[in-house]
């Protein structure tokens, strides 16, 4: 059996260093011993939006999960903000057969929470059960506490867990960035954080009365994280995630192009201090991109005009790597727990595959390399570290370099 001598391989939650044999092994004997090569287990992302159906100029599932196996992903969960929503069984079936067709990495699809994601009348949870991953209606808020509550209660019944982007629009007053010294310095509306922890406040004491299992999408906020560290600490079965741009970025770094914008926004320096604690204390349990891709046009508008979301999954590890491990924030075994392990744990989906990685490669965020039909992101230009050299989803090559 070939086999790649001396890289770093991560086993049973720990790092290692051995041989990894494997029939694709020979594929890799070209490289110099300067090259860093490490094995992880494929990484998986419970939080993209791969556009189909319904918005195929902005993605499509071909597109979206060959850019995820280009950055090491060999399963991620997509949102269900999709024309059709998938709200019961016969819209699913359209992009089930989508992901059947397409997907060269795993596809997990949410069922939305509520009909049409309008927060009014509660989806046909028990028809989508067997086809989904997790109920959400992420990209909106679900308004009503005791929809809310109704969901919760339907959905534990099921087995099944709430996922929730929380968002108070009575709070968002016209706001598109956070309400920060960038936004008075430059005269744009801002969004307070209360819109973000207010809904979890909420949704914790209904998690906490109705026993459902509950994940919080996209942390952003210092009381986002001192909220969710309270309720594990009185026992609510509730996990959530964070970005790489709320990790590394924070609302000192805005520029005046849409490639900074996204929901939630930027935050305040003190905010990704909070969230570097709660990766570092367990209170934040997994890091997903929010891979969120727009045509070139809808994000051209500068930060008031462009629409919300940036893409992330082809530089999530290289800029995570740079900008964490490199600088003793976080040990890498512990960003792979983030990007692979416990994402998969808590959404019941099984390890699937693996990543080969070159991590003394430098290398430079270029947008027009991507393979996601998305160009924005806030990392443009920026250096980082790492090259994803292959990828295998099950026992196919999904990607090579």
């Amino acid at each position: 059996m070939p086999k790649i001598q001396n890289v770093i391989l991560y086993k049973d939650g720990r790092l290692q260093r051995g041989d990894f044999e494997h029939p694709l092994a020979e594929a890799f004997s070209f490289l110099p011993a300067s090259h860093q090569l490490a094995v992880f287990p494929g990484f998986c992302d419970v939080h993209v939006h791969l556009r189909e159906p319904g918005f195929s100029y902005k993605e499509t599932i071909a597109s979206g999960t060959r850019a995820a196996a280009r950055g090491g992903y060999t399963d991620v969960c997509t949102m269900p903000n999709l024309n059709p929503v998938p709200d019961n069984a016969q819209h699913l079936a359209e992009q089930l057969e989508l992901i059947r067709k397409d997907a060269v990495v795993g596809v997990h699809p949410y069922g939305a929470i509520t009909v049409g994601e309008a927060g009014k009348e509660l989806a046909d949870l028990e028809g989508l059960a067997s086809g989904v991953v997790a109920f959400s209606d992420d990209g909106r808020g679900v308004q009503s506490e005791q929809r809310m509550r109704e969901a919760m209660l339907r959905a534990k019944a099921l087995g099944k867990m709430i996922v929730a982007h929380c968002e108070d629009d009575t709070l968002l007053k016209g706001g598109y960035i956070h309400a920060g010294a960038y936004a008075r310095a430059h005269g744009h509306r801002g969004i307070c954080s209360e819109s973000e922890w207010k809904p979890i406040e909420r949704d914790l004491k209904l998690a906490e009365e109705t026993g459902c299992a509950y994940h919080v999408c996209h942390v952003s906020a210092k009381e986002s994280v001192a909220l969710i560290r309270a309720a594990k600490a009185r026992g609510v079965d509730v996990t959530c995630e964070t970005a790489p741009h709320y990790l590394l970025l924070s609302d000192a770094d805005l520029q005046e192009d849409g490639r900074f914008k996204m929901n939630p926004p930027l935050r305040g320096e003190e905010d990704r201090l909070a969230l570097i604690e709660g990766i570092r204390d367990g209170t934040i349990d997994m890091i997903a991109t929010d891979h969120a891709p727009h045509s070139a046009a809808e994000k051209a508008r500068g930060l008031a005009g462009s629409l919300m979301g940036v893409v992330g999954l082809e530089t999530a590890f290289p800029v995570l790597y740079a900008g964490l491990v490199q600088k003793q924030i976080l040990p890498l075994e512990k960003l792979i727990r983030l990007l692979s392990e416990n994402p998969r744990r808590r959404f019941g989906l099984p390890e699937n595959g693996f990543s080969v990685w070159d991590l003394a490669a430098d290398d430079t965020v270029d947008p027009a390399k991507f393979l996601s039909m998305g160009r924005a992101t806030p990392f443009a230009g920026r250096q980082v570290r790492g090259r994803c050299l292959m990828t295998v989803c099950g026992d196919r090559v999904v990607y090579f370099m």
